[in-house]
């Protein structure tokens, strides 16, 4: 089934298990929540199954919670937890600060706030997320439903005084209404192209009344592990300085693979 999966696939299945290779047992994990973060789930879960390692999962959406009981991987609240050893997530970009934009998946409140609660952050993601500076894609912002537009104009008014290129905003729909997070909030996404400078507008786009949270991750992430769809990954960790590649074996057995159908 392996050699079955496309190249873009491949390159997060093997970014997703190599980056679980550094779970040990006796940890309690950040649980990531996106395409690639179900892939680390997975991986992680044959490693729970076959190997009988302990590990206490912390989920960052009711997606990944539910996939992660299904895959045999046990789970807690983050309250229960109170602090991580590792959590491993993906990144709709990343640049060589390991900067991210995340929030694609809608759950960039659950995933910072766990991301934030652990001693490391693991970036599983294939080599096109990689940017040279961050904003092509859509920068998610969490806001509460109440006066959503009012807090939509805010964010507009500001965006004229940052170094953006773009400030388009636009709520995003789930089918004919307003996508509603895990937290009971709504989502609008900032089409910025370029961001200057995103730790300055991270600060600044919380300061708005009526934001809850941005999808601009800033010093948070210690290691990226970016796949590659002939089955390289390559290891970044931004505190020692170290980048390097590995392999990952593409098997056909893969237990993991018999958990795909959801």
């Amino acid at each position: 089934m392996a050699a079955e999966l496309s190249p873009i696939d491949k390159a997060k299945f093997v970014a997703a298990k190599r980056a679980v290779d550094f779970v040990e047992g006796g940890m309690k994990v950040g649980l990531g929540t996106g395409s690639t973060a179900a892939w680390m789930v997975r991986c992680l879960g044959e490693r729970v199954r076959e190997e009988g390692l302990k590990i206490l999962g912390v989920p960052t959406s009711s997606r990944t919670a539910e996939l992660a009981r299904k895959v045999g991987i046990p789970i807690t609240s983050l309250d229960d937890a109170k602090w991580l050893d590792l959590t491993i997530d993906g990144a709709d970009e990343f640049d060589s600060h390991l900067n991210l934009i995340k929030g694609g998946g809608a759950a960039l409140l659950q995933e910072k706030i766990v991301a934030t609660a652990s001693d490391q952050m693991i970036v599983i993601a294939d080599a096109a997320k990689e940017v040279a500076q961050l904003g092509a894609f859509p920068l998610p912002v969490e806001v509460i439903p109440f006066g959503w537009q009012t807090t939509k104009a805010l964010i507009e008014e500001t965006l004229v005084s940052l170094d953006v290129l773009g400030r388009d905003c636009t709520l995003r729909m789930n089918g004919q209404t307003p996508l509603v997070t895990d937290e009971a909030n709504y989502i609008v996404d900032l089409h910025l192209t370029r961001i200057g400078n995103p730790r300055q507008l991270a600060l600044v786009l919380n300061q708005i009344p009526g934001v809850v949270e941005n999808g601009l991750f800033i010093d948070i992430c210690d290691i990226v592990v970016i796949g590659h769809g002939d089955g390289r990954v390559t290891v970044r960790d931004i505190n020692s300085g170290d980048d390097h590649d590995d392999r990952v074996d593409l098997a056909p057995g893969d237990n993991i693979f018999a958990d795909m159908k959801e």
